[in-house]
């Protein structure tokens, strides 16, 4: 694992010798026996997916400013490019699940592949003994592939960790205006394009062009998908990134408003205290950074 600022460690995914199979099975016991120093409860930004089920215990994992209590059924999924910390699981046990983005097949789901999907949820006490078994699945055949190569089938590994995303993920919710396929397929497309261009685009005209879409189909379809419209959107998304700079990060302002596409440092003060209510500086002194 590489490190990167000194607040914030910048994680890699490097498997361990003889698992480089794009999924990698541990859980919360073997998380704390790696881990004797204790960095499990710093600040991390991992550039792979981590996905947690909880077994037993209770414990506490903070994830971009928000704080989630850890019990029986919990899931935690932190996708990359998310800033975490497990503040507390000493006593949490469950499986520990790290795996490379593109590794599970396109599930056609919103929450598989939203970055802004809950870090955190709780299984209904019926689907828990199920994606247990999901997850020991495997982890079975994970163990079987490292200890006999000769055994080892990828596709397996990967359809196996697409059905548990499918057991474990949330019951996904109605939209704040419906919306049919039409709109589920132009708001992902939209969203995708957010996600790779939104240091640099910050109008929602930009995407027009890579969507195939203008303005008013965008706005619509991230209404009826998202409850708030392309703008609100895509600036949230610039917003979460500010903070993550702000509060992870000695970049100063100037630096951070160039990282994220402003002209100038005035110009990013001006939406960051838009968007929050204090300017970058202030928030930065007093907003909620974990410790």
């Amino acid at each position: 694992m590489k490190n990167g600022h000194s607040a914030v460690r910048q994680l890699h995914y490097t498997p361990a010798l003889g698992a480089a199979y794009g999924v990698e099975v541990l859980s919360f016991a073997r998380l704390r026996e790696m881990d004797r120093t204790g960095a499990r409860t710093r600040p991390q930004r991992p550039d792979f997916h981590v996905l947690a089920l909880v077994a037993s215990g209770r414990g506490v994992h903070e994830a971009d400013f928000e704080t989630f209590p850890l019990r029986e059924g919990s899931v935690v999924w932190i996708r990359p490019g998310m800033v975490h910390r497990w503040s507390d699981v000493d006593g949490v046990d469950g499986p520990l699940l790290l795996f490379q983005p593109g590794f599970p097949p396109d599930l056609g789901t919103a929450s598989a592949q939203d970055p802004s999907a809950p870090a955190s949820w709780t299984l209904e006490p019926q689907a828990r003994p199920l994606a247990l078994l999901a997850a020991d699945h495997l982890r079975r055949e994970h163990e079987a592939a490292v200890q006999a190569p000769h055994l080892a089938s990828p596709a397996l590994l990967s359809h196996l960790l697409a059905a548990l995303i499918l057991r474990v993920l949330p019951a996904r919710p109605a939209g704040p205006a419906g919306g049919g396929p039409r709109h589920r397929d132009v708001f992902h497309r939209y969203r995708a394009a957010v996600e790779e261009h939104f240091t640099r685009w910050h109008h929602v005209a930009d995407y027009t062009p890579v969507t195939g879409c203008d303005r008013r189909t965008l706005t619509r379809a991230t209404r009826a998908a998202a409850g708030i419209g392309a703008k609100e959107f895509l600036d949230q998304r610039i917003l979460l990134e500010a903070k993550r700079l702000l509060a992870h990060t000695d970049l100063p302002v100037g630096r951070i408003a160039h990282r994220l596409g402003f002209a100038d440092a005035a110009n990013f003060t001006t939406f960051f205290q838009r968007g929050t209510g204090r300017p970058p500086s202030r928030w930065r002194s007093t907003g909620t950074v974990p410790t």
